[in-house]
């Protein structure tokens, strides 16, 4: 019977299968106890009408192996199919993206050759949730949602990562200035778990700050914990300046299923050329290595390609004219790393891996604090374009609503206050927000709200959406309008 681990691999599109070729070559010659289930991934399963990207046989394989090495896929363009890798990181609780930004100068060109930076960005939640709509004519929603679980582990699983790993600092970057709710409840969720881990420094930035810190003085971070759309970019910043975005490699971590990746696109533009950097892959699967309890191997194999950087052989993307010994294609760097097997890197720091870091990181959650909830008022979302879109016009008609003391208080129109006392210049769609509360701010009901949506349609409007208002211990848990 075999002792290998069993994975599942897929070779995915563009020049994914040649990086997968040469990742498991490499791999294969390191000795690694590996068994590759491959599955078909990408383009071909969106073209037979599959809108996830992957058949339902290629999901078992991932229940019964619990491992994804992936290449990267294309999703064809156009409405109708779904980003597989977001399907995948949500199906399975992959709720943590790991994305190690380490400089390895002079080899590979970087302006901040001290950068050895992580990015744990939270994987299930915010935008990329994927819930949007069309609501009228002019204007689409998107939905972010952030919950307090998913916060809590994400951040957990960073100062956990940071124990682990022997990192100093971890810092928290949102928006919370802005989205003083959705983000603003990460920051404070971060705050109050920092607290639990006094021997690790903690701050926090703003994330437009943030980011531009990284593309310039990247070597002041250690840990960074994000949320999902934030950390997506900001990692991709900090893989360039660390010298290229085809070197990162990235890990998807839940409590059962892990995936491991390249964090570059497919490049079709390049594909059948033999001329794509592996690397990227390659460092997914050294996490990968970890992860299934095969560090040495990991050692062996990280090491080797750091020795092969500094021998000078470079494929197309890292290539310099005065450092670089020759340039090389997929296959050959491959070749490379195996025959610098065994080997470790004069000038760098060689790759250590501490077999405790195999073991499932534990994420222990608090019990969630009981709230007093209560129904203050509701938001009525309208589609209407008469009158000019004038909002004074709209605001007399939606008076002679009220149900039973629920009246309107205020209209927005993307966001801005425009009735009572708007401003003429406000631009405004054919998108409304109406908000509808008693004088008091009391407790409405929820038979007081579908009376007023009656009325609302007796008056000829078209309701696309509620969205109900809610203080939490008494405490206000909705935005106020620009202007209010």
């Amino acid at each position: 019977m075999s002792s290998k681990r069993k994975i599942t691999v897929a070779y995915g599109d563009g020049i994914g299968p040649e990086i997968m070729k040469a990742t498991l070559a490499i791999l294969e010659a390191a000795g690694a106890q590996i068994e590759p289930e491959v599955i078909e991934i990408g383009e071909q399963v969106y073209l037979k009408g599959i809108s996830s990207g992957m058949e339902p046989s290629a999901f078992e394989s991932l229940k019964r192996t619990k491992v994804f090495l992936k290449s990267p896929i294309t999703t064809p363009q156009g409405g109708g199919f779904k980003s597989l890798n977001v399907t995948t990181r949500t199906s399975f609780g992959l709720f943590a993206n790991v994305r190690p930004c380490k400089a390895f100068s002079p080899y590979i060109k970087t302006h901040y050759p001290k950068t050895d930076l992580v990015i744990v960005r939270e994987n299930e939640e915010d935008l990329y949730a994927g819930i949007e709509h069309r609501q009228t004519q002019e204007v689409v929603q998107s939905l972010k949602l952030i919950s307090r679980p998913g916060s809590e582990k994400i951040i957990r699983y960073a100062f956990e990562y940071a124990k682990r790993y022997g990192r100093k600092k971890v810092t928290c970057m949102t928006k919370d200035n802005i989205m003083k709710l959705a983000d603003g409840l990460f920051h404070k969720t971060f705050d109050e778990i920092a607290k639990e881990y006094p021997e690790i420094q903690n701050d926090h930035k703003i994330i437009d700050i943030g980011s531009a810190l990284i593309a310039e003085r990247p070597e002041i971070f250690d840990v960074i914990v994000t949320l999902n759309l934030y950390g997506d970019i900001i990692s991709d910043i900090a893989a360039q300046v660390t010298g290229s975005v085809g070197l990162g490699g990235s890990a998807n971590v839940g409590e059962e299923v892990a995936m491991f990746e390249a964090i570059h696109g497919s490049a079709p533009d390049i594909a059948g050329m033999d001329m794509a950097n592996p690397s990227g892959l390659l460092n997914g699967a050294i996490m990968m290595l970890v992860h299934i309890g095969q560090p040495e191997v990991a050692e062996k194999v990280s090491n080797a390609w750091m020795k092969t950087l500094e021998d000078g052989l470079h494929t197309g993307d890292i290539y310099q004219e005065a450092l670089s010994a020759k340039r090389v294609g997929t296959q050959e760097f491959a070749q490379a790393v195996i025959e610098r097997l065994g080997q470790k890197p004069t000038n760098m720091v060689a790759a250590k891996f501490d077999s405790s870091a195999a073991k499932p990181m534990e994420i222990k959650m608090n019990p969630p604090k009981k709230v007093k909830k209560v129904l203050i008022g509701v938001d009525v979302f309208l589609d209407w374009d008469q009158d000019d879109r004038d909002p004074n016009v709209l605001g007399e008609k939606l008076r002679a609503a009220d149900a039973d003391g629920l009246k309107l208080q205020l209209i927005t129109n993307r966001g801005v206050k425009v009735f009572p006392g708007g401003m003429r210049e406000t631009f405004c769609t054919d998108h409304w927000r109406c908000r509808f509360q008693t004088s008091g701010m009391d407790e409405i009901s929820h038979s007081q709200i579908l009376e007023l949506l009656k009325q609302i349609a007796g008056l000829g409007f078209d309701f696309i959406k509620t969205e109900n208002l809610y203080s939490f211990d008494g405490i206000r848990a909705y935005s106020l309008a620009q202007g209010e």
